[in-house]
């Protein structure tokens, strides 16, 4: 079975209506009708698709899932952080259960940032200041601040058995593994210009990917087939003069060739993670005056689809390995404050692992620094 085109995803939205007749849509009606919040949450439909917020966890933003589909990581509120250049309370790295169980602490000092799993389930890679307290924090959110003791780490999910993959004064973070273990993909700035960069899970045969002065590359993601990697860049000459930051959606082959882009206009494409069916992807758009939502899109191209209509900040979208969920942090205290990590069942869409595309070399355009 082929993977649907975004059209084919607009229309498969009618399946929560009731109006599946074929097997194969009544199956995804059948899946969508098993979802069902955990006990402390509330099944909500005022989205496109159910969701719920997960409950009985801190404070949590940026949560990627792990292997089976139900264990998420994610940048957790922790009184033992340290505090953010605004005074708020600091993350630490946790796991937990997309039910509110089994939450886990991978760290326990300094300040962390982006964190994923390993295949294995048994070992996270993370982001955190821990071992370089003594310089400024900096700010995760600006370019121009980023803490320059950000060091990458693996751990058991309870923090023992760490090690340190990095050791510099350089921002290193926007982390992830490769679906086969073999690969830690991550963003590099070094005298101001960002780049992704790999390496091996014991911090062997670093190597650089990307090469450039203007663009700003970060939030790398590996597709299905262990050599794409889907990230976003934008360019340090528009930065800061226009508002909000324009955003390209880009893949490129681990060895730094076919470099392609997917958007290409001057919205801000922002967040995009790959899905499991190495076609479609989520990523997040502004809506005036200030409405950040989630989209789904296609390689192939096409419009968008618009998951969230929440009229506030909806970003930071992944997708469970299985293709069934989708998880994004909502603000629920003002803008990017109080994020909760929401879990929405997008299974009527079809964009799992048993749909999967090689990515096709007519998709998108080759990349031209224009």
């Amino acid at each position: 079975m082929r993977t649907k085109s975004i059209g084919s995803l607009i229309a498969a939205t009618a399946l929560l209506a009731g109006c599946a007749s074929d097997g194969m849509n009544s199956g995804a009606a059948d899946k969508s009708m098993a979802f069902k919040a955990p006990a402390g949450a509330e099944l909500m439909t005022d989205e496109m698709f159910p969701y719920y917020d997960i409950p009985n966890i801190p404070v949590s933003a940026e949560a990627y899932f792990a292997p089976d589909s139900y264990h998420m990581i994610a940048q957790t509120n922790d009184p033992n952080a340290v505090k953010s250049p605004f005074g708020t309370t600091g993350n630490l790295t946790y796991t937990y259960s997309i039910d509110g169980t089994d939450l886990r602490r991978a760290n326990d000092k300094g300040q962390d940032a982006c964190s994923y799993f390993f295949p294995d389930q048994e070992r996270v890679v993370f982001t955190s200041t821990r071992d370089r307290m003594d310089l400024p924090p900096g700010n995760w959110s600006d370019q121009d601040e980023y803490p320059a003791g950000a060091e990458l780490y693996i751990s058991d999910l309870d923090g023992n058995d760490r090690v340190r993959l990095t050791d510099n004064e350089y921002y290193e973070a926007e982390v992830s593994v490769s679906p086969n273990g073999e690969w830690v993909v991550f963003g590099r700035m070094v005298e101001g210009e960002m780049d992704l960069w790999k390496m091996r899970p014991d911090g062997s045969d670093e190597q650089q990917v990307t090469f450039t002065e203007d663009w700003q590359e970060g939030a790398p993601f590996y597709l299905p087939d262990n050599e794409t990697i889907m990230f976003r860049a934008w360019r340090k000459s528009e930065y800061g003069e226009l508002s909000p930051t324009p955003m390209t959606v880009f893949t490129i082959k681990h060895d730094g060739s076919n470099w392609r882009r997917y958007t290409f206009d001057q919205d801000m494409n922002w967040a995009p993670y790959p899905a499991a069916d190495g076609r479609h992807y989520v990523f997040v758009r502004i809506l005036p005056p200030n409405n950040w939502d989630v989209y789904i899109g296609d390689l192939a191209g096409g419009e968008p689809l618009r998951v969230t209509t929440y009229e506030g900040f909806d970003g930071l979208p992944s997708l469970s390995p299985d293709g069934t969920k989708l998880a994004w942090a909502r603000s629920t205290a003002g803008f990017m404050r109080g994020m909760r990590t929401h879990i929405m069942d997008i299974s009527a869409l079809g964009i799992g692992p048993e749909n999967y595309q090689p990515l096709n070399p007519n998709w998108g355009q080759a990349m031209q620094d224009d």
